[in-house]
């Protein structure tokens, strides 16, 4: 074959060879990098709550309470609801609903009070319940806060002149049955080899009533309740608590532990109140505050930078709305409970942590 046949039979095979070979394959687009958390933006995600939810949708809380604890829960001669216990639900509204006045109150008596909680007919247990590892851990609830911290005391008279429990050899003392604090007296009397005669009764009004007509000789309850004991006997002044606390009784307000983002809510709403104190703010200053505050955290806690809120489905103000309708801790405590109350309870352990005589109450940052 000649030259000129040669190159005609390569110049065919090119041809052939680019009609037949593969295409190469596309570079894909390359992915847009996924946004890393960062301390200004952390990824937080917004929660959802069923309880809220139904809340919502039926336009107020069910809050179960005392059937009447001065100072805690008791309704007044308008038939309102009021008292330190009444004011957590009522904050909760107010963070949950905008308007403090939309709780529906329900009696809860002590022996079946977690009951109404756990079949869903209350929302909130508000009732001035110690919490304790076997009720966290056995009846599906959860205390999302401690709202005061109390302790197991004694009633007595002040003709008796006694100066300590430990001087209550014999003694019949009256004590609430099914509850808390017949256990602890019987513990309390066991460990130190000292007998009493325990005087039970069915509820605290009836060993209030066994006391005051000289049925026993003492009183034993958490120390807050004998203080609203005492306030409505017929001679206050005649009777006194002897300084021995038995117990540990942290109270606060009760929810089921199925809904962790409820427990969240009733939990800041309580923390509200106590970064309000913190931060200087009242009821009565909370709206001047609003346009004033400079202050990074005051203003997050107001709503005006970062809505946090949103993170628990609730709006911009809900804390706002809190210390405005209901108030600061200290406005709370001391309406309720201290000196503007029957009771006029010290501050004591709940006072704020950087008071000038420190207490136990704590609230996390807002932010």
């Amino acid at each position: 074959m000649n030259r000129a046949g040669l190159w005609a039979i390569a110049a065919m095979a090119a041809v052939l060879v680019g009609c037949t070979a593969p295409k190469p394959a596309p570079t894909p687009a390359a992915e847009a990098p996924k946004a890393k958390p960062t301390a200004a933006s952390p990824g937080y995600k917004p929660a959802k709550s069923a309880t809220l939810n139904a809340v919502r949708k039926r336009g107020y809380v069910t809050c179960g309470v005392h059937p009447g604890l001065p100072g805690f829960a008791l309704p007044d001669v308008r038939g309102q609801w009021r008292g330190f216990d009444v004011d957590t639900c009522r904050a909760v509204a107010a963070a949950t609903l905008g308007d403090a006045n939309k709780v529906r109150f329900v009696v809860i008596d002590a022996q079946d009070r977690f009951g109404p909680l756990t079949r869903g007919e209350i929302d909130i247990l508000s009732r001035n319940t110690s919490a304790t590892f076997a009720r966290e851990a056995a009846l599906g609830v959860t205390f999302p806060v401690i709202t005061y911290y109390d302790g197991q005391g004694f009633l007595v008279a002040k003709a008796l002149g006694l100066n300590s429990a430990a001087e209550l050899s014999g003694a019949r003392i009256c004590v609430q049955s099914g509850t808390a604090a017949a256990a602890n007296l019987a513990d309390w009397f066991r460990v130190r080899g000292i007998r009493y005669k325990p005087v039970t009764a069915d509820s605290e009004e009836q060993a209030r009533q066994l006391y005051e007509n000289e049925g026993c000789d003492a009183f034993s309850a958490d120390v807050s309740a004998l203080a609203a004991a005492r306030s409505i006997l017929r001679n206050p002044t005649a009777h006194v608590i002897l300084p021995d606390v038995i117990s540990k009784e942290p109270l606060g307000p009760v929810v089921r532990q199925s809904d962790p983002v409820w427990a969240d809510i009733v939990r800041w709403s309580v923390y509200a109140t106590l970064l309000a104190e913190e931060q200087g703010l009242s009821s009565r200053t909370v709206e001047q505050a609003r346009e004033t505050a400079t202050d990074p955290e005051t203003r997050r806690l107001l709503g005006l930078d970062g809505d946090l809120g949103a993170l628990l489905g609730l709006k911009s103000d809900w804390a706002f709305q809190v210390i405005r309708q209901v108030g600061a801790y200290h406005e709370i405590f001391r309406r309720d409970l201290g000196e503007d109350s029957a009771l006029r309870l010290e501050r004591g352990l709940n006072a704020l942590w950087n008071a000038p005589r420190p207490g136990l109450m704590y609230a996390p940052p807002m932010r």
